[in-house]
Formats: C-alpha cells, sequence, structure tokens
C-alpha cells in the first residue's frame, strides 16, 4: 500500500494527497466506480434496477442479525443474509403470481423494516444511521482488500458470462434455445449484484448506491450507438463522477456519496440534451 501512495504523491502533487484518508478514498474509487459502471449496465439491461435497490435496502437487515447474534464483522451478516434475500427474492419472483415490481417493493419495504426496529430499540440507531449516506473517507487498506477482492471476481464472472447475460437481456427464450441455464446464471448474478452491494455499501451509502448503479448506464444508454460503447461510456461516466465527487466534497466539505450522485445526475441530463446530436 505504501508504493500505491508514493505513486499517487507522484502522480498527483497536490496538498490533499498528503492525507492518507483521501488516497485510500480515491483508491476505493478507483475500484468501485469501474465496477458499478459494468455492473450498472447489466442491471438496466436485466430490468433489475428495483431488485438492486431492495437489496440496498436488506443491508438494515444484516446490520440487525449481525447484532442480535454479536458479530464483530457486520459485513458478514449484511452479505450473506443479502445473498439468501437475493435468492428467495429470485425464486418467488419466477412464480409470476404477481407482478415483479410489487414483490420487489414489498420485499424492499420488509427487509427495511425488520432492520430498522432491531436498530431503533432503546435510541440506538444513531449508531448506524453513517449507513443511510456512507463514508468512504473512513475506508481502510484492509476494507480496501476485500473490494479489490470482489472487483477481480466481478470481472472473472463478467468475462465468463457476459454473452450469456447480454442474450438473456435480449429474450429469455432465445438464450434458453441456446442452451443457456436461465435459473443457474441468473441466481449466480443475483448473487454477485449482493455481495458487491453489501461490501460496497458503507462507503457508498443505502440511499445513494442504487443510484450510483443506475445513473452512468442510464447516461451511457444515451450517447451509445452499440453494446461497447455503451459499457465503455459507463464505466468511464462512473468514474468522472466518482473522482470528481470526491474531490468536489474534499474542497466543499459535502458529503461524498450524494456529491457523487449530484455531479452523475448532472452528467445524464448533460446527455439526455445531446442525445438528439448524437443518434
Amino acid at each position: 500500500m505504501n508504493f500505491v501512495y508514493e505513486v499517487f504523491e507522484r502522480l498527483l502533487p497536490f496538498s490533499f494527497m498528503q492525507y492518507d484518508f483521501m488516497k485510500n478514498a480515491l483508491i476505493a474509487v478507483l475500484i468501485i466506480t469501474p465496477l458499478f459502471g459494468m455492473l450498472g449496465t447489466m442491471i438496466v439491461n436485466n430490468k433489475m434496477a428495483f431488485f438492486s435497490d431492495a437489496l440496498g435496502h436488506s443491508a438494515f437487515t444484516g446490520i440487525a442479525i449481525g447484532v442480535i447474534f454479536g458479530f464483530a464483522d457486520l459485513n458478514v451478516t449484511m452479505v450473506l443474509f443479502a445473498i439468501v434475500f437475493a435468492l428467495l427474492l429470485n425464486r418467488i419472483k419466477r412464480r409470476n403470481a404477481v407482478s415483479t415490481d410489487t414483490i420487489i417493493s414489498v420485499f424492499s419495504s420488509l427487509g427495511s423494516a425488520i432492520g430498522l426496529v432491531v436498530l431503533s430499540q432503546n435510541g440506538n440507531f444513531s449508531k448506524y444511521s453513517s449507513i443511510l449516506v456512507g463514508d468512504i473517507l473512513s475506508i481502510t487498506p484492509a476494507e480496501i482488500g476485500w473490494l479489490l477482492l470482489i472487483f477481480v471476481v466481478a470481472m472473472i464472472f463478467f468475462g465468463t458470462c457476459f454473452n450469456q447475460l447480454h442474450s438473456m437481456s435480449i429474450n429469455v427464450s432465445l438464450a434458453n434455445s441456446k442452451g443457456i441455464r436461465i435459473k443457474l446464471l441468473d441466481d449466480i448474478f443475483a448473487v454477485m449484484i449482493a455481495m458487491i452491494i453489501m461490501l460496497s455499501i458503507r462507503w457508498v451509502g443505502i440511499l445513494m448506491i442504487n443510484a450510483l448503479l443506475i445513473l452512468p448506464a442510464a447516461a451511457a444508454r444515451n450517447l451509445a450507438e452499440n453494446v461497447r460503447e455503451y459499457h465503455g461510456f459507463s464505466v468511464v461516466i462512473s468514474m468522472f463522477s466518482g473522482i470528481l465527487g470526491l474531490l468536489v466534497s474534499y474542497f466543499v466539505n459535502t458529503a461524498t456519496g450524494p456529491t457523487i450522485i449530484i455531479i452523475a445526475s448532472a452528467v445524464f441530463f448533460l446527455t439526455l440534451l445531446t442525445k438528439p446530436l448524437v443518434k
């Protein structure tokens, strides 16, 4: 990590780079944002925006379970609960008893409510309120290591399953006719979303994480003329928003997560204005 710090100090000879917390935050942004840019396009293509939002809100229940059973690392219970939550949601969704949006809304509300009830007992919720907007400036080298690990795993998954996921997003019946195991891949993708969201949520924030997933992909869709551009633009926009948001939040003294979202939103609206020109 010291080597990385030295590289940053040489490449970015700015006064704020003398602080370790800024270096850690910048490294985390450089890991999270391209991952979210790629994941966001997959989520948008597969119409899973509500799904990822529900997973984000389920973090409250994951934390509550960890508190009840006395876990020292609440990330463990958050990830485990999110995986179970995602698989259960997928199974119920496939039954088509009610609309998918309705199911996801019910699960999202229930997940938030259970967690909030447990965590707010005896007025203790203030200890966990920071997770609502996140605090990337408090990230540690060890936590960066976990983010880097999930980044590598996610890139391997996307590299091996990209074509299958893309086929599913276009036409499920067509993907099934090509021998793609739809249910298995859908479950693996849901687990991947759950893990990425839960390992990032403390630094991005429950209220912000779904926006950071969706906005770069939505902006990229306004600009792209093919699939390669779509994913490329999404990654670039996500990284641009993350880096600029981090710097602006430092100089203006605002919360980093919301600042990143404001910049990503501004980029989205700019792409809406330029959409007729690029098509």
